[in-house]
């Protein structure tokens, strides 16, 4: 028997992550420099830790109710209020997810199947065309681009439009490019999508890290709340990726369909982290602010670094990425990485990782010390002046 023809062809044509390529090799070098993984470099504030050990410590550790505590939700929904004046129902409109992951997995797997497309703009976050493709959906990728400050314009989402279409992917703040969506932006996109039974998966795990104004959800359009998912998690704002929570937010229609594939396939996120995540979201506020005016410092220095290395590079608003054109040096995107690797001990991820239009781009991440951003960009440097035409 051939294993290989076992597996479904949906997964065994799909490739496997083009990050964590990267980040393996550079766990297996001395002295080099990581800006290729998305994590917070920030260790979770200590309240937040304080509160899952005290629940081990008084033996919480049984299963919790299929969508989440109640306390939780509860908490997931006065936070979103006061946040970005979203308002939802404890009860059911809200349901707590394995990361922000889960939550993009079950929404596509209870929305789109056979037939169906998937708008996703691309670059993106590398799960979005996987998961589709696993839900038995069909993507449809819009090419955004730094002459559009990688904005999904009304145009381009206009022509992405048929009569398959079932779901739109909005991904920002935007990872890998660092581009936000403002007031203004989304107005345009809801005045297309106003009127056609499209479904939006807004992912806002990011929501928090925005460097010049407040992030706005579409889900605040009157137009568009019963029409969009809210997903976000604890991962990226309040340094939490390892405890893998996250929560999706919508219809209760909706919620209760991705509760069923959750029911059956999780069952609950893990019980230690929805404890730390009632106390992320009463009392971390503070530590959020201090470690978003951090990563706004460490932005302007890389942002600055690679235009000192005569790269043209968009200026990320939103997220911990930087996104810098390497075409004036002649390489690939794989090239360029491999080599930065190799020759300077500098990890960065290729744009196509990202998609195919991410091509000619490399994604850095500047969740890490300003100290080794420092000497990255001093690498980075030398690296381009021998390269650049």
């Amino acid at each position: 028997m051939n294993m290989s023809d076992m597996i479904l062809p949906s997964v065994r044509n799909v490739p496997p992550s083009g990050i964590r390529r990267f980040f393996d090799l550079v766990n297996e070098m001395k002295d080099a420099i990581s800006l290729s993984i998305g994590e917070p470099d920030f260790v979770t504030p200590w309240n937040v830790r304080e509160a899952g050990i005290y629940s081990l410590e008084k033996g919480r550790t049984h299963y919790s109710p299929n969508a989440g505590f109640f306390e939780l939700r509860e908490e997931i929904c006065r936070y979103q209020e006061r946040k970005y004046g979203l308002k939802y129902s404890p009860e059911d409109e809200v349901i707590v997810t394995v990361g922000g992951s889960e939550g993009i997995d079950i929404a596509l797997r209870a929305l789109a199947g056979s037939g169906d497309e998937v708008i996703i703009p691309e670059p993106c976050f590398v799960a979005y065309k996987p998961c589709t493709i696993f839900a038995g959906a069909t993507p449809v990728v819009v090419n955004l681009s730094a002459e559009n400050d990688f904005r999904l314009t009304p145009e381009l989402l206009q022509r992405a439009i048929t009569d398959k279409t079932k779901v739109l992917i909005l991904p920002f703040p935007n990872n890998p490019t660092g581009a936000v969506m403002t007031e203004s932006d989304l107005r345009e996109i809801v005045n297309i999508l106003k009127d056609k039974d499209i479904i939006v998966i807004s992912d806002e795990i990011y929501s928090e890290l925005t460097y010049e104004g407040r992030h706005v959800s579409i889900a605040s359009f009157p137009e568009m709340k019963d029409k969009t998912l809210v997903i976000n998690g604890f991962s990226k704002a309040f340094a939490m990726t390892g405890w893998r929570l996250g929560y999706c937010c919508g219809h209760k229609d909706l919620i209760s369909a991705m509760y069923k594939i959750h029911q059956y396939a999780i069952m609950c996120s893990p019980t230690t982290a929805q404890y730390a995540g009632i106390e992320a979201l009463r009392n971390s506020d503070e530590d959020v602010e201090e470690m978003v005016r951090e990563y706004n410092r460490r932005r302007r220095v890389m942002v600055d670094g690679y235009r000192k290395a005569g790269l043209e590079c968009f200026e990320p608003l939103g997220a911990f990425y930087v996104f810098p054109c390497i075409k004036s040096t002649g390489l690939s995107s794989s090239e360029f990485s491999e080599m930065l690797l190799v020759e300077e001990k500098v990890a960065v991820v290729p744009g196509t990782a990202f998609g195919e239009c991410g091509e000619g781009y490399v994604r850095s991440c500047y969740a890490s010390s300003m100290e080794n951003i420092t000497e990255a960009m001093k690498r980075i440097q030398r690296f381009v002046k021998k390269y650049k035409k």
